[in-house]
């Protein structure tokens, strides 16, 4: 699963990375959460442009978004097959620029920690992404959008048993391009990348937080912050679990 990221590009590197033929402005952001608007790029009839879009696919065909699914993420080895993803793999692909994504490893004391993760060489990563635009009985429309995952790589796999299905060079023309390039040529792009490709490292439990979204959040914690981290949340009292149905994304 991914269900956290950071999107720190510069609107005005965007542009030139994917040939856009707009600009928005986007704030840095460094944790990025489900039901939030994320930028993602899309092209049609060959004009390449980036939206901002909600994070958490609706199909077309719902009638009720608040009654669907939040679906925040499409399995490439299933992604052709199901109702709700079908029709965007062959028409209404996208992809999804970040900066690193987050996710949760438990240790061998049981403890879940967040990492960040990120390209070894420094570079922006390219989520493949699908979008779809859902129209209200009144008019209204809505742009959604989900990220790609497929099974880890070598070092992810120490980690979790999924990733971002991530594009690399001519890879993100032609996911991008749905005229040319059909279900099944899209589907074999959605690969993990090479073993070595990525790095990752240990961050403070605050990205766990959905009202905290600063630089701090993608720093490496020392094995002494780290260490002073757990004794603090030890010593906090539990709290009662939440009721109401509350989606826990990790």
């Amino acid at each position: 699963m991914c269900g956290r990221y950071a999107a720190t590009l510069p609107p005005e590197m965007m542009v030139e990375l994917f040939n856009l033929l707009n600009q928005i402005d986007f704030p840095p952001r460094y944790n990025i959460t489900p039901t939030q608007p994320i930028a993602v790029v899309w092209e049609q009839s060959g004009r390449r442009t980036i939206q901002l879009v909600r994070w958490g696919f609706v199909p077309g065909w719902v009638k009720d978004p608040r009654e669907f699914s939040l679906l925040i993420n499409a399995r490439a080895e299933t992604m052709a097959e199901k109702p709700s993803f079908r029709d965007a793999v062959r028409n209404s692909r996208c992809i999804v620029p970040a900066s690193g994504y987050y996710e949760w490893m438990k240790g061998k004391d049981g403890v879940r920690r967040p990492y960040y993760i990120t390209m070894a060489d420094g570079s922006p990563m390219v989520f493949a992404g699908l979008y779809s635009t859902w129209s209200g009985p009144d008019g209204e429309e809505v742009d959604t959008a989900c990220i790609v995952t497929v099974e880890p790589n070598l070092e992810i796999s120490s980690i979790y048993d999924r990733m971002p299905a991530m594009l690399t060079g001519e890879n993100v023309d032609l996911w991008l391009n749905t005229r040319d390039i059909d279900t099944r040529a899209a589907t074999q792009l959605a690969l993990p990348l090479p073993a070595g490709s990525l790095k990752y490292h240990p961050v403070g439990k605050a990205v766990g937080r959905t009202d905290v979204d600063e630089p701090a959040l993608i720093r490496e914690m020392s094995a002494e912050e780290l260490a002073a981290e757990d004794e603090t949340r030890a010593r906090k009292p539990k709290k009662a679990a939440a009721g109401g149905g509350q989606l826990d994304l990790f």
